[in-house]
């Protein structure tokens, strides 16, 4: 039996914006394109359920630096809820736990049910997370079938509405009754828990049946590339392959800018914090004379001091004297 040849890897910086196919975790999909793309070292911004399908930056290299920012920013999602089904993972990959009729239900009922998710909420996460305790995610324990308990947490709902409610009035040739909804929301909320906590309030349970995730700030129109596409691509030419990835730059809307000069790129590129007629406080993203992304710096009392800074920032050339 021929093995295949060992990938050999190389440094290379940029963002993917990668459309998950369902059926596979998020890190299953990070590995395929690390090794399609040959980049040493990536990382994904925020876990998609092996259910989801959608957006899922990838960060490869010096983009890596950028990828907490990415985790917490505001996500959304077309999911479809079925109704008068609970599941143990509030999924479809789920073991169905109970089944309950599903009573005669209206629009204002509906949306008054949606409004009460809606805001800052309270929610409680999934059992079957990623959340960690005691260094092991919850899924782990609740798959060996200890008892996890998962204490309600505020999350962030900017939107939860219906796009269509079709299916629940056209319960045909035995499909059970679903929601078509959209969903806004903030770092940490589980879409999940949003449409499970949605069928209580209606009484009837609930699980979801499809979840996509449509984009991520700052991606707001993300043209998003399947596996099918990349491979496509990389039998073509490593540079059309190449031709996908965003610049670092691209993700970086997040934090306030700050313009600094030749000589403070030498000195935060030492490690030592440089004084400027620099404005605000907190986590700034740091430019260039270029115009070109040098890394992540703290402010304070208009003093800037590195904390993550890339390592094209290192290699600037010394100031003219």
């Amino acid at each position: 039996m021929t093995s295949r040849p060992r990938t050999k890897f190389r440094k290379l910086d940029g963002i993917l914006l990668l459309d998950k196919p369902r059926g596979i975790s998020s890190n299953q999909a990070l590995q395929r394109v690390r090794h399609l793309f040959r980049a040493e070292k990536g990382g994904h911004t925020g876990s998609l359920d092996p259910l989801a399908t959608g957006l899922l930056p990838v960060c490869f290299g010096e983009a890596t630096k950028i990828a907490g920012g990415l985790l917490g920013a505001r996500k959304a999602y077309d999911t479809v809820a079925r109704l008068g089904v609970v599941t143990d993972t509030d999924d479809a990959d789920g073991q169905p736990l109970r089944e309950r009729l599903v009573p005669e239900l209206r629009i204002p009922r509906i949306d008054e049910a949606l409004r009460a998710l809606t805001g800052r909420i309270q929610q409680r996460p999934p059992i079957y997370s990623a959340l960690k305790r005691g260094g092991e995610p919850l899924y782990a324990k609740a798959r060996r079938g200890e008892t996890v308990e998962v204490e309600p947490r505020e999350v962030e709902v900017h939107e939860f509405a219906l796009q269509s409610s079709g299916d629940l009035l056209d319960d045909l040739q035995g499909v059970p009754p679903q929601l078509r909804l959209h969903v806004e929301c903030g770092s940490g909320t589980y879409v999940r828990s949003l449409v499970r906590d949605l069928g209580e309030a209606l009484g009837c349970g609930a699980h979801v049946a499809e979840l996509r995730r449509l984009w991520v700030d700052p991606f707001r129109e993300p043209r998003m590339w399947t596996l099918e596409e990349l491979h496509s691509l990389a039998e073509r030419s490593e540079r059309s392959l190449e031709a996908c990835l965003l610049p670092v730059e691209r993700g970086m809307s997040a934090w306030a800018p700050v313009d600094v000069d030749a000589d403070q790129i030498r000195r935060l590129s030492h490690g030592q914090s440089v004084d400027g007629a620099f404005r605000g406080v907190g986590q700034v993203a740091i430019f260039g004379p270029d115009g070109r992304a040098l890394g992540l710096g703290e402010l304070e009392s208009g003093r800037l001091r590195p904390s993550r800074m890339f390592s094209w920032a290192c290699a600037q050339p010394e100031p003219a004297r």
